[in-house]
């Protein structure tokens, strides 16, 4: 049992919104929220508490009849992939000009209950068994 909520050109680069996604990675909902509420690279942990914030919405929409409390959620998987790169100039001594790259990034939240996942395999194994 598992959502994913997806967020699409974000404004930061990526290589630094990865940072906070190692350590984010595997964790409870719960402890996932605690860290980047109080991590100090505050514009970044906001956009990414308000993903993770919309993954457990979607799992609740998808899965009304199980319990939030019961499911223990996890950070099942989160990546950061790079997005549009805008370019601009920026004048520089003597006439010249410098590139820059304003880079920014995708980020997808896989939502798990761990639970559901083990019962989910071990299906997936007795039904291979039958056949």
């Amino acid at each position: 049992m598992q959502s994913v909520a997806k967020l699409k050109n974000s404004p930061h680069p990526a290589r630094k919104m990865r940072l906070l996604a190692d350590l984010v990675r595997g964790k409870s909902v719960n402890e996932a929220l605690s860290i980047l509420k109080f991590h100090n690279k505050v514009a970044y942990a906001v956009q990414m508490e308000k993903l993770i914030k919309s993954a457990v919405a979607n799992w609740e929409q998808k899965f009304e009849d199980a319990d939030l409390e019961d499911a223990g959620l996890i950070v099942k998987t989160i990546t950061v992939d790079g997005g549009k790169t805008l370019k601009r100039i920026q004048p520089a001594p003597q006439g010249r000009a410098h590139r820059v790259r304003k880079r920014s990034n995708h980020i997808t939240v896989v939502v798990a209950s761990t639970g559901a996942v083990e019962v989910d395999e071990y299906v997936d194994e007795s039904n291979e068994a039958n056949d």
